[in-house]
């Protein structure tokens, strides 16, 4: 049966080569981006791989809080069932890292975006539907200070720190679903994969792009992972793994949620 899956960050890399793959498989793809001519560009690839029918997209930037809930809202209005969200946009270094809010772009786009966006759209997602967040090898203690934009960090820790802040969400949020409801899984993808995010931050071309679509498109279709909510998927090694040791730490990880909902809560 087709399904209808969402990819934020999908005009390239492996959330491109994601939706290659799931719509090689017959399913339907709602494509994210920022630029609409980016946007186009990925239909305009896609639609060589599947009816234009079974593509869709939507812009947006995910920076800006107001613009997230935005699109959570023009997706639940045109769509009333998700089968899978993939949260897959992310970013690492950039010439401009505070937000028009004021936030380290890594936290803005990295955490808090899939926080909002997840929250507003659970009401539509299938109750055997998935809930796929991007994490990462790279995983760091969370200064609470920066998460508020109250400290600047590097490229490097804020993008690591924001990595182990999605992961300790997804697993918070796999115990807080229904058992009956979606489930919520935190991947890395494998480390260095080719996309323009790693070519842009260490200069090296990376492996082949499709090992991390290749997960990422397991993890939304295959039975063999219905029982793995509140899971860290680490594809450096290809199976379920301990993440960083913060994220087993209840206190830790309390006292970094609660600052997190605190600081989406305040802006405006």
């Amino acid at each position: 049966m087709s399904k209808i899956i969402l990819i934020t960050g999908s005009t390239d890399g492996i959330g491109l080569a994601t939706a290659k793959m799931l719509l090689q498989k017959g399913h339907k793809v709602i494509l994210h981006g920022r630029s609409d001519t980016k946007i186009d560009n990925a239909k305009q690839l896609l639609q060589s791989f599947a009816d234009a029918d079974m593509i869709d997209s939507f812009c947006a930037d995910l920076s800006i809080k107001a613009e997230v809930i935005k699109l959570a809202k023009d997706i639940s209005e045109k769509y009333q069932n998700l089968d899978i969200l993939i949260n897959n946009a992310g970013i690492y270094n950039t010439p401009e890292p505070i937000t028009s809010e004021g936030f380290d772009l890594r936290f803005a786009v990295n955490l808090f975006a899939p926080v909002i966006l997840t929250e507003l759209l659970v009401p539509i997602i299938a109750d055997n539907g998935r809930i796929i967040n991007l994490s990462s090898a790279a995983q760091a203690p969370v200064n609470i200070d920066a998460m508020k934009g109250i400290k600047k960090l590097s490229s490097g820790e804020a993008y690591a720190q924001s990595k182990l802040a999605i992961t300790m969400w997804s697993m918070a949020l796999g115990k807080s679903l229904p058992s009956n409801g979606p489930i919520s899984i935190a991947v890395n993808p494998a480390s260095l994969l080719g996309s323009k995010m790693v070519k842009s931050a260490f200069g090296v071309s990376g492996d082949d792009i499709n090992i991390g679509a290749d997960i990422l498109t397991r993890l939304s279709l295959d039975e063999e992972f219905t029982s793995k909510n509140g899971k860290y998927f680490d594809n450096d090694i290809g199976k379920f793994a301990a993440p960083h040791p913060d994220a087993l730490n209840n206190q830790v990880t309390g006292e970094v949620l609660t600052a997190m909902q605190e600081t989406i809560a305040a802006i405006n």
